[in-house]
């Protein structure tokens, strides 16, 4: 928990209680239903929680704006955000029906009121968002063309409607489609830990594009 106080020294009491009780929960859950990789279950408030949370310090969302988790899997980034966020509404969608089934059990035991989840492919939904968040499911390019029709024309945040997209390494070739039309933030210069030196978060505005 630190960690997350660390960087997040806003946190209201009833939220760093959600946070606390996110690890046993997931410890629990992950013994039946494998939805974090083993190796990092102990590493859960750096590598998932405090990896989700980097989203909040490109942009403080405002109260109303719609989010779209997809491909959530456990829930991440949308359930830490969803913490961080109560006035903001989260859908969080994965085409795995037991990863819902998790994150819906999780959701519901902390008591998160701001979240719903949908066993369901980004492409098959119909409802707009403000915007859409993933950590690495597929080639950017290729998870721009599933969701940005899902995207709102209309902004209200201080940054355009489009994708944050967590991602580490190399993307230079996946950029290269965008024709510099986004924006990306090293979560290096946020957080110190050396986890997060090749981390990225990778802004792609749906207008102009």
């Amino acid at each position: 928990m630190n960690i997350i106080k660390k960087y997040f020294p806003e946190l209201t009491t009833a939220q760093l209680s959600q946070i606390e009780q996110l690890f046993p929960l997931y410890k629990d859950w992950n013994s039946r239903i494998n939805v974090i990789s083993r190796k990092d279950i102990d590493h859960l408030f750096e590598r998932h929680i405090l990896h989700s949370l980097s989203i909040a310090k490109v942009i403080e969302f405002l109260p109303g704006t719609r989010i779209l988790d997809a491909g959530t899997g456990g829930g991440f980034p949308g359930i830490p955000l969803a913490i961080l966020f109560p006035e903001v509404k989260f859908d969080l969608a994965d085409s795995v029906g037991k990863k819902i089934h998790v994150v819906k059990a999780i959701a519901d035991s902390i008591g998160l009121k701001n979240v719903s989840a949908f066993q369901s492919r980004v492409e098959e939904m119909d409802r707009k968002y403000d915007f859409i968040v993933s950590r690495a499911v597929t080639a950017l390019p290729k998870f721009y063309a599933w969701v940005h029709e899902r995207i709102k024309p209309r902004q209200v945040n201080t940054i355009p409607n489009g994708i944050l997209y967590l991602k580490g390494g190399d993307i230079d070739n996946e950029l290269s489609v965008f024709n510099g039309k986004y924006t990306l933030y090293r979560i290096s210069d946020f957080f110190d830990e050396p986890f997060f030196d090749t981390k990225l978060i990778i802004h792609v505005p749906t207008i102009n594009l």
